[in-house]
């Protein structure tokens, strides 16, 4: 950009940073999917979050209810899902 004031562009780092916790978090829902404190239901909301959370071109809005209905799981398993609330709940932030 040149000149001007107030611009406001994109940080390759903070996209790097969400593109990396997220495929850390994908990493993390697959190994949840297994689990067998995960009922039926959560793991189909899980299968449907995991490629929009995993992929680069998912809108952000998509991206953010899939992140919100993963943290919320995670948090009903316990503390098996800990982690993963944690790691939604970093790239929500991320996300701003």
């Amino acid at each position: 950009m040149y000149g001007g004031s107030g611009n406001t562009g994109i940080d390759k780092r903070q996209m790097a940073d969400i593109g990396r916790s997220c495929r850390e978090l994908a990493d993390l829902l697959v190994a949840l999917r297994g689990d067998p404190a995960v009922a039926p239901a959560s793991a189909q909301v899980l299968d449907d979050a995991l490629p929009v959370i995993a992929s680069d071109a998912s809108p952000v809005p998509e991206r953010r209810r899939a992140l919100i209905a993963v943290a919320t799981i995670a948090a009903t398993i316990g503390a098996v899902g800990q982690p993963i609330a944690e790691a939604a709940n970093k790239v929500l932030g991320l996300l701003g």
